[in-house]
């Protein structure tokens, strides 16, 4: 099935793969600028729409409060939508790395 958010942003999927802890949006953008070696600086505002996108759509899920920020994790949903985005990267890759033998096929 596909679903209006597929493929994921890169915003999208940097925040899922970030919730594979739990963690409130200040870390989770702390997180994704690690992740991305810096090239992923996201606005509070682009976060906790997304946060919100995510959460409404179930991929995500509160899962606590640190002070009076909300903790978010990724749901089983949202894993399954990380394995479906990670094979269809996976085949994009391929097509890089397998020109010079699909020539030969």
């Amino acid at each position: 099935m596909k679903h209006k958010l597929l493929p994921l942003s890169e915003t999208m999927h940097y925040i899922l793969l970030a919730l594979r802890e739990p963690l409130h949006g200040y870390a989770a953008m702390q997180k994704i600028e690690e992740m991305s070696k810096g090239t992923v600086v996201l606005a509070a505002g682009t976060l906790y729409g997304a946060i919100e996108n995510l959460n409404k759509h179930g991929w995500i899920e509160p899962v606590g409060h640190s002070g009076r920020r909300k903790i978010y994790q990724i749901t089983s949903e949202g894993n399954s939508i990380l394995n479906t985005e990670h094979d269809r990267l996976l085949h994009i890759v391929s097509l890089y790395e397998g020109s010079e033998s699909n020539e030969e096929g």
